[in-house]
């Protein structure tokens, strides 16, 4: 049975999205792309009408598992009241963040894995986001110069990324607490 050019994206749509929650819970290599089409509701043998590749796939997954969790950000500091760093630092190492990695960032779930890949093509997506994180990011440090709030902003993600993958690593809830707390009190503290 043909499938309509509107259903075939809105499968491919579903397709990318379980992708991106799966790749994020489960690595790349952790998940298989029989698992990734039953989780859209799809059969195996429909993958290859939709995609080249696994790594084609994996592109296209974190390209758009990047950019909501952007969009979903920026939504987030557009609704605060005052002062949006906060909003982005304490929502970004907070507990539920840290709990639900398939729903949380691509970055500090699948970074590590990304950079050790052999695919510049992944980087590039990684990459592309990276500088429009670094934008919101300078966007909410207007109180300095440019190359101060640049700084600033890669200091911050760089922060905000490493303690959230420290507090997921570790057994102890307390020490992975304190790495969510100590974190967002250092990128936080004005003195």
């Amino acid at each position: 049975m043909k499938v309509s050019r509107e259903q075939a994206e809105r499968n491919r749509r579903e397709v990318v999205a379980s992708a991106a929650r799966l790749f994020r819970e489960h690595g790349f290599d952790g998940i298989g792309l029989g698992e990734v089409m039953r989780a859209a509701g799809l059969t195996h043998g429909g993958f290859y009408k939709q995609f080249d590749s696994k790594e084609g796939l994996v592109r296209e997954a974190m390209a758009t598992a990047l950019e909501r969790s952007r969009a979903k950000w920026q939504q987030r500091i557009a609704a605060s009241a005052g002062d949006p760093l906060p909003t982005f630092v304490e929502g970004y190492l907070s507990p539920a963040h840290r709990d639900n990695p398939a729903d949380g960032c691509a970055f500090a779930a699948l970074a590590a894995e990304a950079a050790r890949r052999n695919d510049p093509q992944l980087r590039e997506v990684f990459e592309e986001q990276t500088r429009h994180y670094l934008d919101m990011l300078c966007a909410m440090l207007d109180d300095q110069p440019a190359t101060r709030n640049r700084d600033r902003a890669l200091a911050m993600l760089s922060t905000v990324v490493g303690a959230l993958l420290m507090s997921r690593l570790v057994v102890d809830p307390e020490l992975s607490a304190d790495f969510l707390r100590a974190s967002a009190a250092a990128i936080l503290r004005t003195d």
